[in-house]
């Protein structure tokens, strides 16, 4: 007994052919291992441009500079995170200084204090900036080490 079937001739592919949008596509394989959730790994150009402007973005944006830096950059490099967690206790420090300006105000010496933390702030950001840039760790003179 056979079994035939009573629409017809079979329609479609002859089996084991290929079926046309069901081919997967030739990918080329990864260069470095990755995972989800696994940060991208720097050069080391890119970790000296990072860690530089951890320091540079403290005079234009204070505190937030090296915090975005941090958070968005910190994860990609050892040393763009150590630059930034420097930059960013330094720039703790100085929000302690400028607190202590103000209150002295009252008794004048306040103005001086905040135009000398001031100037150091400057003073500092571009020293680390320009020893980050070579590849160097800089570690502020005075600073309040909250932030690891």
């Amino acid at each position: 007994m056979s079994y035939e079937n009573p629409t017809g001739p079979q329609q479609g592919y002859p089996q084991g052919a290929p079926q046309p949008g069901y081919q997967q596509q030739g990918y080329p394989p990864p260069t470095q291992p990755q995972w989800p959730g696994q940060p991208a790994q720097m050069d080391a150009a890119q970790e000296r441009t990072w860690g530089a402007a951890s320091h540079w973005s403290t005079i234009l944006l204070g505190f937030l500079g090296p915090l975005l830096i941090m958070l968005l950059k910190g994860n990609e490099s050892p040393f763009v995170r150590r630059q930034a967690a420097e930059a960013l206790n330094f720039q703790i420090t100085l929000i302690v200084g400028y607190i202590v300006s103000f209150v002295l105000m009252f008794v004048l010496i306040g103005f001086l204090t905040f135009f000398a933390l001031w100037a150091a702030g400057i003073a500092f950001a571009i020293v680390g900036a320009v020893k980050a840039n070579s590849g160097q760790d800089y570690r502020y003179p005075v600073a309040i080490r909250m932030v690891s």
